[in-house]
């Protein structure tokens, strides 16, 4: 295919979605019958897209297996093979998700042939690695956004289980106040996740009962009562006293890398990352935790995590900077009568309307596809430059041009 073709994109149903979110994106009605957590754009073969082709549906997944050049571009072809190298979502959060993080290129690659080579299926439920690729990502705000990401500074650590567990915990306490670095932080980390039965209730209900007493002045205190009446009994409870409690503006942003625990808690968001699936959990999941695995590729650095906002790169176009070689994300606003330019140079992008309507013109077939809000279109490598106009919000994944090397 070489113009530009309209999305049609499944919607995940996990538990933690939302009833109104993508529904409200899509101008559907509300509320939905089941929770709608995740809207996939792209070609994961769990979850592909479909592309409008002369009037009817067609698998993108099933299309780049057949014709990926075009599609892709050759430089995308040639450092990444024939898939694309990203997946676009919407993510709804009306629950928490679980805390996690995810591997490193090495790690993905060696995890993933570890667990074939015990012969452990690609469905089991206790599998770690589902594909041999890393999984950097980008949350993007749509509405005010909260996470936990990163631990915070060891001494901030210290001094909060000090607060609340004082008793149930004072052996690891103690242990992590003698060794105030990054090797005391796993080790205090490690006996956390590995509590069971009678003592992990006790520090739970210590914890908990003193973060109440505590009020509603305390965010981080506020998040441990609430993790609590979500998901009672799991240690993840504690997170908001490990990990920094982020709050995004919309239109703000956060890049995860390889082995930054975090966790998302509430809001609406544009998630933009490298086409894998692997994800080791830590906790606030019925799903499985494997404590040693995560521990192998989780990084032990505190302090406030960096939040992103677009930097301008061409008339009504604004970027994310992050160092993925696999993806970009851009944001394009447009007002009546404005016009966007495609760059001369691209490869493979997927747009998605979020307000108004568009109206992308491939100038070079002159065919048009509109947008409403909600819904997206792939361009692919073969379209050589395209135009848009409004009144309308886009949100744009592609291959930054620096990214189409061989990693």
């Amino acid at each position: 295919m070489k113009t530009v073709a309209r999305l049609s994109n499944p919607i995940r149903d996990y538990a933690w979605g939302s009833t109104e979110a993508i529904a409200r994106l899509q101008r559907r009605p509300v509320p939905t019958a089941t929770p709608e957590a995740e809207l996939w754009m792209g070609a994961h073969p769990r979850a592909s897209s479909s592309v409008e082709v002369d009037g009817s549906w067609r698998s993108l997944w099933d299309l780049l297996q057949r014709e990926p050049e075009p599609i892709l571009g050759s430089r995308v072809v040639g450092a990444f093979g024939g898939r694309l190298p990203f997946l676009f979502k919407v993510l709804a959060a009306a629950r928490p998700l679980s805390i996690q993080a995810h591997p490193d290129a090495r790690q993905a690659r060696e995890g993933f042939a570890r667990e074939n080579a015990r012969g452990v299926p690609l469905s089991a439920p206790d599998r770690n690695y589902s594909d041999d690729n890393h999984k950097p990502e980008l949350i993007c705000a749509l509405t005010p956004f909260t996470a936990l990401r990163g631990f915070r500074s060891i001494d901030a650590i210290h001094l909060r289980f000090d607060a609340l567990a004082p008793r149930s915990l004072a052996p690891e306490i103690q242990a992590l106040r003698s060794q105030l670095d990054a090797r005391g932080l796993q080790r205090f980390f490690e006996s956390l996740l590995k509590l069971e039965g009678r003592r992990r209730q006790e520090v739970l209900a210590e914890a908990v009962a003193r973060a109440g007493a505590a009020g509603d002045a305390d965010p981080e205190l506020v998040w441990v009562r609430r993790l609590q009446a979500e998901i009672p009994h799991d240690i993840g409870v504690l997170a908001p006293l490990l990990l920094n409690l982020v709050e995004l503006s919309p239109g703000e942003a956060m890049f995860l890398p390889a082995g930054e625990l975090h966790a998302y808690l509430a809001g609406t968001g544009i998630e933009l990352m490298a086409n894998s699936d692997n994800v080791l959990r830590g906790g606030l999941t019925q799903k499985h935790v494997d404590v040693d695995e995560l521990l192998k590729i989780l990084r032990f650095t505190g302090g406030p995590p960096p939040v992103l906002r677009p930097l301008e790169r061409a008339p009504f176009e604004r970027v994310y900077p992050t160092p993925a070689a696999e993806f970009e994300l851009a944001l394009i606003r447009l007002h009546e009568r404005e016009v966007y330019e495609s760059a001369a140079e691209r490869a493979v992008e997927i747009a998605l309307c979020t307000e108004g309507e568009a109206r992308i013109t491939d100038l070079g077939t002159h065919s048009v596809c509109e947008l409403a809000s909600g819904e997206s279109a792939l361009v692919p490598a073969a379209v050589a430059a395209y135009r848009i106009e409004g009144p309308a919000t886009l949100y744009r994944a592609s291959v930054p041009v620096a990214g189409t090397r061989q990693r």
